[in-house]
């Protein structure tokens, strides 16, 4: 079946795709990766992928092991060991044995890991000046709130 352009409607296209969440999710993360991948290069962390900003950002004080960072990062645990073992590596990580259980190993955040969550921070510092100089600083924590809201009823509060 042929449509004629004179049946549809364009202008209700755009309008839906300007508007669609998935759509804007996909360019605001865009955005965000471009904006911070760069500034962390240029912070002395240029063999870091964004990517991996998921896994270590679930990295606890007391440590947590490889299956229970999987499934916090919402990656299989091959993929997790594979980017545990890279990311030690590369000194942003460090493994011990599980004090409870001596065949799992715990994974704790090094001084190096340390130092990119907190260029990771100034990062998104900057990035949030940024969006309050676009919407104001009042709409940005009022996003921010729904969007974690939202994000949380999807999830079950896998979020926090």
């Amino acid at each position: 079946m042929e449509l004629s352009n004179k049946t549809f409607d364009y202008a209700r296209m755009r309008d839906i795709r300007s508007r669609s969440l998935g759509r804007l999710a996909w360019r605001f993360k865009r955005f965000v990766d471009e904006f911070m991948e760069p500034r962390l290069h240029q912070r002395g962390f240029a063999d870091f992928k964004l990517s991996y900003l998921r896994l270590i950002a679930n990295i606890e004080e007391n440590g947590i092991t490889n299956n229970e960072l999987a499934r916090k990062a919402d990656v299989t645990k091959q993929m997790m060991s594979k980017v545990v073992n890279l990311l030690e590596r590369e000194g942003y990580i460090f493994t011990k044995r599980d004090e409870q259980d001596s065949r799992a190993s715990r994974i704790f955040l090094s001084e190096r890991g340390f130092a990119l969550l907190f260029a990771v921070s100034e990062c998104m510092e900057e990035a949030n000046d940024h969006f309050s100089s676009i919407i104001g600083p009042e709409r940005l924590q009022s996003l921010i709130t729904d969007m974690r809201d939202l994000v949380d009823g999807l999830d079950g509060g896998r979020c926090r």
